[in-house]
């Protein structure tokens, strides 16, 4: 009796960009504007899609205001975090993904109490800034 067999991989698309500007800080900050820069986009688009949604309207303004929120935290967030895990590199002398997770619990507390008072939604920013920034940079060990 014949047998079939199937054998195959699966495997998680990756993108690498590559760009090298000669100084380890500009390398960084571009990085850094790829990434965290698109994680506060796509955030700032969910928000405002679960608002538009829950409210039932859903406008030309609402779309140009959700626009100009979602380029203003992308570079906020962005801009910050850049330099937070730049600053903890120099400060702990390597370049590893603690410095990601440090960065992005500083960012996420820093950009959540600059627009928050309530103090139970900066500790869920640090937290969620740190884990998205640490996942980024294993992720790229993953692959």
């Amino acid at each position: 009796m014949p047998s079939t067999r199937f054998l195959g991989s699966l495997s998680t698309p990756r993108v690498d960009i590559t760009i090298d500007t000669g100084n380890l800080f500009f390398n960084q900050a571009l990085e850094g504007f790829l990434k965290i820069g698109s994680v506060a986009a796509t955030r700032s688009i969910a928000e405002d899609s679960f608002k538009a949604i829950n409210g039932g309207k859903l406008s030309k303004h609402c779309l140009e205001r959700s626009l100009k929120k979602m380029c203003k935290e992308g570079a906020y967030w962005a801009g910050v975090y850049v330099g937070m895990e730049y600053g903890v590199g120099r400060i702990r002398g390597t370049w590893d993904w603690k410095n990601a997770m440090i960065g992005g619990a500083l960012t996420g507390a820093l950009v959540s109490a600059a627009t928050n008072n309530n103090k139970d939604q900066i500790v869920s920013d640090a937290l969620t800034g740190g884990a998205v920034a640490t996942a980024s940079v294993l992720l790229n060990y993953l692959t």
